[in-house]
């Protein structure tokens, strides 16, 4: 968020309740005035000032509810870019670790296993199609690969953009034909759907690569053999999947 903007709705929050403060006060004062035939001028000022005190501070406390409305998002934004790929709206690598941990830590606590499959999927094409129609063209692809993964997977799967060409995909108590089902799923609808922009198709290199493990295990190693699977396995192979 910019600081022009900021300042902008902190002085929207500001004037608003101020406005609504004076007017109130204005209406407070002048019937005040009215109801003074009569009644003890005294009583009638001190009456007018405690509903004033009243309506200002009333007033103060919106405004300061409103700023700090207003920072809960501003934090809110920041968090969201530390934690996601700004190319791909997927989580980056370290809120990826991050949310594994998470899980893990959960399913131990209920004494349930916290195994599944880390599957690594390595756009091999990204360096050919950076050089040939741009680095945009490059992450426009990855950017359409992440959405056909999380299209493949179930809600509570995590998806991140580990590094310039590679996407981690993490299913939770999922098993190697569980993960299997998906590298076909995802290698059906790539297909379908890769064009380049001059009607052509582009070059699209696509591994993926799988470590299945049970219990708990170090995230750092399992990505890793994940990874490495992809690197050495064919681009026609459906996936290659190892037992961690």
């Amino acid at each position: 968020m910019s600081r022009k903007l900021r300042s902008h709705i902190s002085t929207q929050a500001f004037v608003g309740p101020a406005a609504g403060a004076v007017a109130a006060a204005a209406i407070v004062i002048g019937a005040s005035w009215v109801a003074l035939d009569g009644n003890s001028p005294v009583t009638l000022l001190v009456t007018a000032l405690s509903m004033l005190v009243a309506i200002v501070t009333f007033s103060l406390l919106l405004i300061v509810r409103l700023q700090g409305a207003e920072i809960d998002s501003l934090t809110r934004s920041i968090d969201e870019l530390l934690h996601r790929d700004p190319s791909t709206n997927a989580m980056n690598g370290t809120a990826f670790a991050k949310a594994v941990g998470q899980y893990s830590e959960r399913r131990k606590r209920i004494a349930t296993d916290s195994g599944g499959v880390m599957v690594s999927a390595i756009f091999g094409s990204y360096d050919e199609v950076s050089k040939r129609y741009g680095p945009e063209w490059a992450d426009t692809v990855m950017k359409s690969l992440t959405a056909i993964i999380q299209s493949s997977v179930r809600a509570g799967d995590l998806v991140a953009r580990l590094s310039m060409n590679e996407l981690g995909i993490f299913l939770p108590g999922a098993a190697a034909e569980n993960a299997i089902d998906v590298a076909q799923r995802i290698r059906a609808r790539v297909a379908a759907s890769t064009a380049a922009a001059d009607g052509t198709d582009l070059p699209f290199n696509l591994k993926l690569g799988g470590t299945s493990f049970d219990g708990s295990a170090e995230f750092n190693s399992v990505r890793q053999l994940a990874s490495e699977l992809a690197s050495e396995a064919s681009e026609d192979e459906t996936i290659a999947i190892a037992q961690y």
